[in-house]
């Protein structure tokens, strides 16, 4: 990706990387805890005595809507950045100074600063090689397809997460290397070795254990009217929508990864185009949903009502801008993380992330603690570790490795 300046975003080679993971994990955790915010509160019929009939945010749509507006956020940081590059690359020569002056040597610093700006980074980490083929003109419309993917799965993620607690939502989305490495396999005729297919299996069984942890816990609070919304049904909807979701996100990455196999293209523009694309795409499909199936019904699609709930709350307004600077700043981090270190220090990184979500719910009193909860997240953390070569694989399984 290119080193961009701006005021909200300093440059990636001036940021140490300590630096640069703290501000992913701290964004990583606002995505999420800002979310669940925003779904806790009461926004009609909020002194009624029975809790059935309190209404609370429910309003998935307009929660994607803010992370593509997080996203484009990224595109007018490349082009900032862009511009500043050129802006430094080719000053306008000096009065009376021939043009073809020899670079001073104390620019040639700069010029080396300014090359790394420009340097092209896969969207998908580790590619293999860079192909030539810049993507441009009618091309970028290529990446609305992963947009579409990225859209549906989110939205379905907001959905989901109404139901189920934050740390058992952002544990079901490590479900998704389980999805990315099987349509990998089918679609890219990639090849993985036994013991990533051991950690796939671990992966599965943790994800298991978890959904089953919330759905479980769900059923004794809802048997003890507690939380009259927190039943054994919502939360396997819930479960259900959160993992669906991430086929769809596996979708995206092979996509993405398809797209890269034939074009270069920066990552922090990828990302601002596809946060751009999905606000076009919402402008277009939104209404359309709004007037078939939304209309005067207060649901999910409903976007007067949406928006109405979001500038008449402080803490509703308040958190869906957070969310559009964090979405921001975590996809500048991540990526920097990913240039600056690898991709597989990125995955075990965000990994890291639910261990403050679930931190920070638990300390808020927003979810109980689950033992079976603490043993699913156990098998997920071991069994993508495994995948990523973070930790070795069983001895029995290391044959495979070599």
């Amino acid at each position: 990706m290119p080193s961009s300046t701006s005021a909200a975003a300093p440059p990636a080679s001036a940021t140490p990387v300590f630096v640069l993971v703290g501000i992913m994990l701290l964004t990583g955790t606002m995505n999420t805890i800002l979310n669940k915010l925003q779904d806790m509160q009461c926004v009609d019929n909020c002194d009624d005595p029975d809790p059935k009939k309190r209404h609370h945010f429910e309003q998935p749509v307009w929660q994607t809507i803010n992370m593509f507006i997080g996203e484009t956020m990224c595109l007018l940081v490349y082009y900032v950045g862009e511009y500043l590059s050129r802006k430094r690359a080719d000053p306008a020569p000096a009065p009376h100074v021939a043009a073809h002056v020899p670079v001073p040597t104390d620019n040639i610093e700069v010029l080396a600063e300014i090359e790394e700006a420009n340097e092209i980074t896969p969207l998908v980490p580790g590619h293999p090689s860079s192909p030539a083929v810049p993507l441009e003109g009618w091309a970028v419309f290529l990446l609305w397809i992963p947009t579409l993917c990225d859209m549906t799965a989110t939205t379905l993620m907001n959905v989901g997460l109404l139901f189920i607690s934050a740390s058992v939502y952002q544990m079901l989305r490590g479900s998704v290397v389980l999805f990315t490495a099987v349509f990998s396999t089918i679609f890219l005729g990639r090849n993985h070795p036994w013991y990533r297919w051991f950690a796939l299996v671990t992966v599965f069984l943790g994800v298991a254990l978890v959904g089953a942890a919330s759905i479980l816990q769900s059923s004794v609070m809802h048997a003890s009217n507690n939380n009259p919304s927190s039943d054994a049904a919502t939360a396997a909807l819930g479960v259900f929508l959160v993992i669906l979701a991430q086929s769809l996100t596996a979708s995206q990455f092979v996509v993405e990864e398809k797209l890269i196999g034939h074009y270069n293209v920066p990552a922090i523009k990828a990302v601002g185009l596809e946060g751009l694309f999905g606000l076009l795409s919402a402008v277009i499909l939104f209404p359309i949903l709004y007037y078939t199936v939304g209309k005067d019904s207060g649901g999910y699609f409903d976007i007067p009502v949406g928006w109405e709930q979001m500038v008449g709350d402080a803490v509703i307004g308040g958190a869906a801008i957070g969310i559009c600077f964090s979405i921001a700043f975590f996809n500048w981090s991540g990526l920097s993380v990913t240039r600056r270190v690898s991709a597989t220090a990125r995955s075990t990184i965000d990994t890291c992330r639910t261990v403050f979500i679930w931190s920070i719910s638990l300390g808020l009193g927003w979810e109980t603690f689950k033992s079976l909860q603490v043993v699913g997240f156990g098998l997920l953390i071991y069994g993508t570790f495994v995948f990523n070569d973070v930790i070795a694989p069983p001895k029995f399984l290391r044959k495979s490795a070599d």
